[in-house]
């Protein structure tokens, strides 16, 4: 039976047939060739035996093996390597079908090479998740025929691999350099001028051009006979909390992501770079009750419990509830805090419903909300408008685009701090807010 299922017919088998039916054919009116074409019948036969027999003689023909990374990156290209190996005498002719998991919706991999005996061979390729969870990888199927072609025989290893899909690990980890750089402005990062002395003195330096004329330390100066300024560091051990909605708003995909996906992935990121930069970091997650409340703490190892938090958070279909949110805060956060929130509003009534909730976090804690711009709506703006449907299109899509405008206004004019992003560049600016703020010492 095992031999059975792992014998499939090469695709020239069946050129080999038609010939063979085409010589049976054409004996009808020419009777000379008919011992012809059942010497043919024969010798495809023995071809047929023959092939099977160096085929399946050999137990172990081929080994190969799919080597997955421990977790996937949420909205990555990760990498999947597959090597394998043959032990044929012959010149082997190999096709590779890797069975994806389901939530890739790709049933055409297909990978063909030839190899010889002793031959280690490995190739590359990547998948993009765009949901979290557990994927499945079927079956690694590999395919070998002979130089005949006449069958193959399938191998199959690795049957049902799970990996488990995270947040964005590689995303974190391009910011990480956050801690032992300051060169910020080649990724896009702000770099921002420290406004007074809040922060805390950490050493005597050279002076460099760029520097702070402020901050040059004259009897360093005039002992060394040469320009010193004192060096700042921003002060340390300040509690942060991203606070995640997961109500129905952040259900809304933008390139295949949720808005869920895109926090949770900005959330981890900030994380570490918060912790990397001495500070206490905490997670918060909420819908119609609180899901998750991690309180802030500064363990570099503490960043596993956030990811580990953040890999289990869904969204919900209902309106979340900030006047619970509100009273978790007031309970359990007694320090003045960096409240990272975020959410989504589409229209200026549901900021308002929610807004008493905000005046009152915000008067005890530093709040930054953070929302999203429509990159769909921003391209249909800038569409010329050729017919009336398009012309009322186009005015729908300005007003809503105006009206986020409006509630990021209405926000600053009671001192709410405001993030209005597209969705791909919501951790840059998340970033960029974090250390505007540690730096202009509002914490």
């Amino acid at each position: 039976m095992k031999f059975l299922k792992a014998l499939y017919i090469h695709k020239t088998f069946f050129t080999y047939i038609a010939v063979l039916c085409a010589s049976f054919i054409l004996s009808y009116w020419i009777p000379s060739i008919y011992p012809v074409a059942w010497l043919l019948t024969l010798v495809l036969l023995g071809l047929f035996l023959f092939d099977i027999f160096i085929l399946f003689s050999s137990a172990q023909g081929i080994t190969a093996q799919r080597e997955l990374p421990k977790k996937l990156s949420n909205s990555d290209i990760n990498p999947i390597q597959i090597q394998f190996e043959t032990f044929y005498p012959f010149k082997t002719h190999i096709t590779l079908i890797d069975e994806l998991p389901m939530q890739f919706q790709k049933r055409d991999f297909n990978y063909k090479t030839v190899a010889v005996k002793g031959e280690k061979k490995q190739f590359e390729y990547s998948v993009r998740p765009v949901d979290r969870g557990e994927y499945f990888f079927g079956n690694l199927n590999v395919y070998a025929s002979s130089p005949l072609r006449i069958i193959k025989r399938r191998f199959v290893f690795q049957k049902d691999q799970m990996v488990p899909v995270y947040p964005s690990i590689i995303q974190m980890q391009q910011y990480d350099f956050l801690a032992i750089s300051n060169r910020l402005s080649e990724i896009g990062l702000k770099k921002i001028r420290k406004i007074g002395h809040t922060q805390e003195f950490e050493q005597i330096k050279d002076y460099v051009r760029g520097d702070d004329i402020r901050t040059l330390n004259w009897k360093a100066t005039a002992k060394r006979n040469q320009l010193m300024v004192n060096q700042y560091q921003d002060e340390k051990s300040q509690p942060v909390y991203s606070i995640i909605d997961t109500g129905r708003v952040m259900k809304m995909p933008f390139n295949g992501l949720k808005l869920l996906d895109y926090a949770i992935n900005s959330a981890l990121a900030f994380s570490n770079v918060a912790l990397k930069r001495n500070d206490k970091t905490g997670l918060i997650s909420f819908s119609k009750q609180i899901e998750n409340y991690v309180p802030a703490v500064q363990k570099i190892t503490h960043l596993n419990t956030i990811l580990e938090q953040l890999y289990r958070i869904d969204t919900a279909f209902t309106d979340a509830d900030f006047g619970l949110l509100y009273g978790l805060i007031k309970r359990k956060i007694n320090h003045r805090s960096l409240l990272l929130f975020y959410t989504n509003f589409e229209h200026m009534s549901s900021l308002k419903r929610q807004l008493p909730y905000l005046l009152g976090l915000a008067k005890k804690h530093v709040l930054v909300v953070i929302f999203f711009q429509n990159s769909e709506l921003e391209s249909l703006i800038a569409e010329d408008a050729e017919d009336l449907q398009t012309i009322y299109h186009k005015t729908i899509a300005e007003k809503f685009y105006l009206e986020k405008k409006l509630m990021q206004k209405e926000l600053q004019k009671y001192g709410i701090q405001t993030i209005l992003t597209r969705p791909e560049e919501l951790t840059i600016n998340t970033i960029n807010k974090y250390l505007e703020i540690k730096a202009r010492g509002l914490l």
